[in-house]
């Protein structure tokens, strides 16, 4: 195993294609990668860091099962926020702990009216709206229109891909399914990952 904390090009584009599917689901991920890889942990830790810190990776992020979960009424509710508070309202939902999800996008006119999307999950579709009526009371959104769109399929959600597939790196699981609507299944569009902002 190599020592250096710096990898080489093609070290790095291994490293891009080894994480491209999500960590490895080991007790030592990055012992893992950087086993598979020949280089120390350390090194696989300097990188992944130095890429956060360049803005290369956004974050890493837990997919949940939900539905695995019994979690199979799931809600994107939609809101038709006015510009000016549409940033204020995002990170205050974004705090909410009912939201897992929560991110503006443009609209589009004339036929899409709404610019802030949050995602809320429940066992049943009244736990969602109680959940949601909650919301709209205790961050007082009732003068604000919105819409609740329950999924009704499942639809795999995958981290963004930067490169060609990669070689397993002893994935448990390599892409993660969870009930959604289609429009929440960002990361596969590098267009949609530009065109939106995350809160929370």
């Amino acid at each position: 195993m190599g020592t250096s904390l710096q990898l080489s090009e093609v070290q790095q584009q291994q490293l891009r294609q080894a994480i491209q599917d999500g960590l490895p689901l080991t007790p030592q991920p990055y012992q893992t990668l950087a086993t598979a890889l020949g280089v120390s942990e350390s090194a696989v830790m300097q990188t992944l860091t130095q890429w956060m810190d360049d803005g290369l990776i956004k974050r890493f992020g837990l997919v949940v099962k939900h539905h695995a979960l019994g979690y199979r009424s799931n809600a994107m509710v939609v809101w038709d926020v006015p510009d000016h508070q549409v940033d204020q309202i995002g990170q205050i939902l974004s705090q909410a702990d009912a939201v897992t999800l929560c991110y503006q996008r443009p609209r589009r006119l004339p036929e899409w009216r709404y610019n802030l999307f949050t995602m809320i999950h429940g066992k049943s579709r009244s736990m969602v709206m109680e959940q949601l009526a909650e919301l709209i009371v205790q961050h007082e959104l009732d003068g604000i229109s919105r819409d609740v769109l329950f999924s009704y399929r499942l639809f795999k959600q995958c981290g963004g891909h930067y490169s060609g597939r990669s070689q397993p790196v002893n994935h448990v699981t390599r892409c993660h399914s969870q009930q959604t609507v289609r429009s929440s299944c960002t990361a596969r569009s590098s267009r949609n990952e530009q065109s939106q902002v995350a809160y929370g």
